[in-house]
């Protein structure tokens, strides 16, 4: 089914009921919002991005029974995808959580700025995990060409002031992709506000996206239909 524009909870598309590891020092629940803005070629969840009408949904109500199922062990919620920021209406979403008590992690690229602001300022979300791709010169091969460079700087330094304004709510992310040197490594480091420091991810090879390898199973999916990251 295709997600509604009009309804903000026809994009979660998969959820793991317990992690251990998505928000270190916490015991989470993690939902998996479809949509993205990228097309980065090594996207662990490639069908949440690109085609998330092929994932089941869960409904709004489903979800919330299962997060207050587990509410008197879970340290918190962490909302990841795809693209979190780009669903109409996360702060919907955002808000019913919160009235569960529980606090939140986002998962962000960081090109949708002015939701992140948001979100902050209303104290909504508790941490923000952002993924910076590489060197700006290069998002548009680690981007599927859907961003460039002078897009990338804008929209990533905007999410770099509001860290130095709240420092203690954002944590830095790269994923050590195939031909990212060291060097895009420390020229990330760069742009980073002094008080944080970069979390360099190892790589793992993504799934092939459902449908587009003909004759090939698609990977085992968890039991809501989303890969984990």
């Amino acid at each position: 089914m295709h997600p509604d524009p009009e309804n903000p909870w026809s994009y979660i598309k998969g959820l793991e009921p317990v992690s251990f590891c998505d928000w270190p020092g916490r015991t989470s629940l993690v939902l998996f919002t479809g949509t993205c803005n990228l097309r980065c070629p090594t996207c662990h969840n490639p069908d949440l991005a690109r085609q998330p009408e092929t994932l089941p949904g869960i409904s709004k109500e489903a979800l919330l029974r299962r997060i207050r199922s587990k509410g008197s062990w879970l340290d918190g919620v962490v909302v990841s995808g795809g693209e979190p920021t780009a669903v109409p209406g996360l702060k919907e979403i955002i808000l019913a959580i919160s009235d569960l008590d529980l606090p939140v992690k986002l998962d962000s690229n960081g090109f949708y700025p002015q939701v992140v602001e948001d979100l902050l300022q209303k104290d909504l979300v508790d941490l923000f995990a952002v993924d910076v791709k590489g060197p700006y010169f290069r998002y548009p091969e680690l981007t599927g060409g859907r961003a460039d460079p002078e897009g990338a700087r804008d929209n990533l330094e905007r999410v770099f002031a509001l860290a130095r304004e709240w420092p203690e709510r954002f944590v830095f992310r790269c994923t050590r992709v195939p031909g990212l040197t060291e060097e895009d490594l420390d020229l990330v480091r760069s742009y980073l506000p002094p008080s944080h420091n970069l979390i360099v991810q190892q790589y793992r090879r993504p799934p092939t996206p459902v449908g587009e390898t003909p004759g090939e199973a698609p990977e085992q999916t968890d039991e809501q239909g989303a890969s984990r990251p």
